[in-house]
């Protein structure tokens, strides 16, 4: 039997049509973000997670400062925007007032591990029963493009334009594989949305943080690698590939510190 083949050098006859909503019933509107960005790709697996759990009413969220923070405006979930860096501090306060919710915060490489990296470090070390979610892509996107403490060796930004040079600039710092290190910690793990693979994988990593939280085990981490194709100084179809060459190699993709088995989880 022959089967007939579907011509792709012009539009088909008859023209194709919408058969379905497939934007999450929590995001309101439309992102604001530049094409190509992998940021709206973690909001939506983040807020599949909070559906799927049942936390939508049980949970707040607490966001950094950078091009993310306007997803507070199609979020329909609790959410707060605190100073910068200093979410995993304003998380703690409200876990501790409100132990019966889920709390999350929602940062970027120049929020968390610029600005905040204290505040993460000590959050983890005393093992606050939260989660923080980690956007990494190596730059300040929403400032311009700059340098961040996560830019990898080599990577162009607008103030390494010859690439990051470790004598002038120093070395990248993986904070999760930091903070995966310290007693307290119950969960920790990295992920990326370059891939259809990797999306759901991220998201498994995302589940598994939220219910150390629920289950009280402490704190937990998922660094998600995000595309930024615009400080990157890329096209956006060539996004997901220029992370995996570059980001990838630095930032290994997997658990880095998994939950402690529990009575008859074996």
């Amino acid at each position: 039997m022959t089967r007939e083949l579907i011509p792709t050098d012009r539009p088909p006859e008859p023209a194709g049509r919408k058969v379905a909503d497939f934007r999450p019933s929590l995001v309101l509107g439309e992102h604001s973000l530049c094409p190509g960005c992998g940021e709206p790709v973690a909001l939506r697996i983040l807020l599949e997670t909070l559906q799927e759990l049942d936390l939508v009413r049980k949970s707040i969220g607490v966001v950094g400062h950078g091009c993310y923070g306007s997803f507070v405006r199609i979020m329909d979930v609790e959410v707060l925007q605190c100073l910068h860096g200093r979410a995993p501090s304003c998380a703690t306060g409200i876990k501790r007032m409100r132990p019966d919710v889920g709390v999350f915060t929602l940062q970027g490489d120049g929020d968390m591990v610029n600005e905040g990296l204290q505040e993460v470090i000590h959050t983890a070390a005393r093992g606050e029963n939260v989660t923080c979610i980690l956007l990494n892509n190596g730059v300040f996107g929403d400032t311009g493009g700059q340098q961040t403490a996560t830019t990898v060796l080599g990577q162009r930004t607008k103030t390494s334009i010859e690439g990051r040079d470790a004598r002038q600039h120093g070395h990248p710092i993986a904070v999760a594989d930091v903070v995966a290190s310290l007693d307290g910690v119950a969960y920790v793990a990295r992920g990326a949305v370059g891939t259809a693979g990797s999306v759901m994988r991220t998201k498994k990593m995302i589940r598994t943080a939220f219910e150390a939280q629920l289950a009280g085990e402490g704190f937990s981490l998922v660094e998600i690698l995000t595309m930024c194709p615009t400080g990157w100084f890329v096209g956006a179809p060539q996004g997901p590939d220029y992370m995996a060459e570059a980001m990838e190699r630095v930032y290994p993709l997997g658990d880095l510190r998994s939950r402690p088995l529990r009575r008859g989880d074996d």
